[in-house]
C-alpha cells in the first residue's frame, strides 16, 4: 500500500522507460503524482505511460535525449504546458558502465557516457531549477548516482568518474538553493535487478547465488521497487528536513 504523498504533485522521472526509473514512475504514480515519463525509447516509453494509467494513475510521455540541452529544455516546458507546474524531478537516466582500464578506456565511449550520466543530469538539474525557482513554492530534486561514487570499481572509469561527479553535483545545487526550499538529494543504488545487471551476469557467465553475497550484506539483489521508495521519500515532504545528502540503497555494500 502507497500513501498518496505526492498528491497534487508533478514529477519528472528521466529514464522512466525500464528498470529503475520505470519502478519510480509506477510507484509515483500510486503516490498520486501526475508523473512524465521521459526517456529516449518512445515504445518503451508510451507503454509505461499506458500501464500506469491502466493502473488508474496519470502519466504523460515525453521523449528527450538528456545530453542535448534543447531538448532538456523542451521536456521541462513540456511537463509545464501540461501539467502546469514542476514539483518533483529525478534524474535517473544513464548509460551502462564501460568495461576497460584506465589504461585502454575507450574514448569514444567516454564522450557517450559522461554526456549522458554527468552533463545530462546537470542539464536536468539546470532547467529543472530554473522552472521550481520562477514558481516560487520550493520542490524537491533526487539524483540517481550509484556505489560508484563512492567505492569505485575497476574498469568502469568514465561511469566511476560521472557517478561521483552527480554526487558532487548535487551539494552544490542543494548548497545553492536551500534559501528557496528547493531540496537537492541523491540516492546511490548498490546491486539492483535491472536488465543491466542481468546483462552483466551473463557475460561474466555467473549466477545470482554466487555473485550477490560480493555486493549485498543481505545476499541477494536488490529490486528497483526499493530504489524508488528511496526516491519517493526523499521527493515527499515526510523528508523536508533533508538536504544535500545521499542515501545508500546498498545492502550494506559501502560499509565494508
Amino acid at each position: 500500500m502507497t500513501f498518496p504523498v505526492l498528491e497534487g504533485k508533478v514529477a519528472i522521472i528521466t529514464g522512466a522507460a525500464m528498470g529503475m526509473g520505470l519502478a519510480t514512475a509506477k510507484l509515483f504514480a500510486e503516490a498520486k503524482a501526475k508523473v512524465v515519463i521521459a526517456d529516449f525509447n518512445e515504445e518503451k516509453g508510451k507503454a509505461a505511460v499506458s500501464e500506469i494509467e491502466a493502473n488508474g494513475g496519470t502519466a504523460y510521455f515525453v521523449k528527450v535525449d538528456i545530453s542535448k540541452s534543447d531538448q532538456v529544455q523542451e521536456m521541462v516546458a513540456k511537463t509545464v504546458e501540461k501539467y502546469g507546474r514542476l514539483d518533483v524531478a529525478i534524474n535517473n537516466a544513464a548509460l551502462t558502465p564501460d568495461n576497460a582500464p584506465a589504461s585502454e578506456f575507450d574514448e569514444e565511449y567516454w564522450k557517450k557516457l559522461i554526456s549522458i550520466d554527468l552533463t545530462g543530469t546537470a542539464l536536468c538539474m539546470k532547467y529543472e531549477l530554473q522552472q521550481m525557482i520562477k514558481q516560487g513554492q520550493g520542490g524537491s530534486i533526487v539524483n540517481i548516482s550509484s556505489v560508484s561514487g563512492f567505492r569505485p570499481q575497476p574498469n568502469n572509469i568514465a561511469y566511476v568518474a560521472a557517478k561521483h561527479g552527480v554526487v558532487g553535483m548535487t551539494k552544490v545545487a542543494a548548497l545553492e538553493n536551500g534559501d528557496k526550499n528547493i531540496r537537492v538529494n541523491s540516492v546511490a543504488p548498490g546491486a539492483i535487478d535491472t536488465p543491466m545487471l542481468r546483462g552483466s551476469l551473463e557475460e561474466t557467465g555467473q549466477t545470482e547465488e554466487e555473485f550477490a553475497p560480493q555486493l549485498s550484506l543481505l545476499g541477494r539483489f536488490g529490486q528497483p521497487r526499493e530504489i524508488a521508495q528511496a526516491s519517493l521519500w526523499l521527493a515527499s515532504d515526510l523528508s523536508s528536513y533533508v538536504t544535500g545528502t545521499t542515501i545508500h540503497v546498498d545492502a550494506g555494500y559501502t560499509s565494508r
